[in-house]
């Protein structure tokens, strides 16, 4: 069943002001040729992300767009089979039961162990549509938990990791996805989880403080989020997952639309008033040649 956006007017009432300051940057946005015309949706979203803050909103709006528009996982929108595939590969659902913080959890789980196909750029470009999808369904959404389930994992996915697109994703996630990000857990986690760390953490940057992992057998992730409130697979009472694979599968199908739309709200670089931004903007040290990482 195809998503309907949250209210406007609904947003509006939860912040005193708010309206005003989506007409100011609106104002602002149409002074900005390169930048695609948004909804006002659009512009709450970076606004709660930004807290408030005006002039930060309008920074981190064209950082979205920008990136939207050069990042590799953002260029196919497409409901196909390759994000079938992905979707079949890694399971990314948000859950129902909040943590113990009250955020908002969006889980993620390896379905099938064949690392040939885990295609780890397929599997964060699912990542980034159904959160974009999730955000658009449920307004303004609280502080986020990303919980990666990591049983069945193996130092072959590891070594999988594009990291290119570890690099560009983490940065995203960080410093332009209209998200609060307030906890990154790693559950069931194996002994060679440390040779991953030693790959991500350098772009991870802003979310060491946030990261915690949980070897396998250990109940510290009850610290934080209720073992409850995981699949049936990890231990949980909620939903088995395949049932959650077939659900995202079929909302993620009955919402083609939504990311047609989306799809069109790119950058024109070549009417960026200060020159164009190209990826090497963001990533110059970034060398091509190494993008897989060599595990021993």
């Amino acid at each position: 069943m195809s998503v309907v956006a949250f209210s406007v007017e609904k947003e509006y009432e939860k912040v005193p002001g708010l309206r005003r300051d989506v007409e100011e940057i609106r104002k602002w946005l149409k002074m900005q040729p390169h930048l695609p015309h948004i909804t006002d949706l659009d512009i709450i979203f970076a606004y709660n992300y930004c807290e408030g803050d005006k002039e930060m909103t309008k920074r981190v709006i064209d950082l979205n767009y920008t990136l939207r528009t050069l990042l590799s996982f953002y260029t196919n929108r497409n409901v196909d089979k390759s994000l079938e595939a992905a979707l079949h590969t890694w399971l990314i659902t948000p859950l129902v039961q909040t943590t113990l913080k009250g955020n908002r959890v969006l889980y993620c789980y390896l379905l099938d162990p064949d690392v040939q196909k885990f295609v780890y750029k397929d599997a964060v470009r699912t990542f980034v549509m159904i959160m974009d999808l999730w955000q658009y369904e449920e307004g303004t959404l609280p502080e986020i938990a990303v919980v990666v389930d990591m049983d069945r994992v193996t130092l072959s996915h590891i070594s999988a990791i594009d990291v290119t697109v570890a690099q560009q994703f983490f940065y995203f996630l960080q410093e332009a996805m209209f998200i609060r990000l307030r906890e990154f857990h790693f559950i069931n986690a194996p002994k060679f989880v440390d040779k991953m760390l030693t790959m991500v953490k350098p772009y991870m940057t802003e979310m060491l403080d946030l990261l915690k992992v949980h070897a396998i057998g250990s109940d510290t992730l009850e610290q934080y989020l209720p073992r409850a409130a995981l699949p049936k697979e990890a231990g949980g009472e909620y939903k088995d997952v395949e049932t959650l694979r077939d659900e995202m599968w079929n909302k993620l199908k009955a919402n083609t639309q939504f990311f047609k739309e989306e799809s069109l709200k790119r950058v024109d670089e070549t009417k960026r008033l200060n020159g164009p931004n190209t990826i090497s903007t963001f990533f110059p040290s970034m060398d091509g040649s190494f993008k897989n990482l060599s595990i021993d």
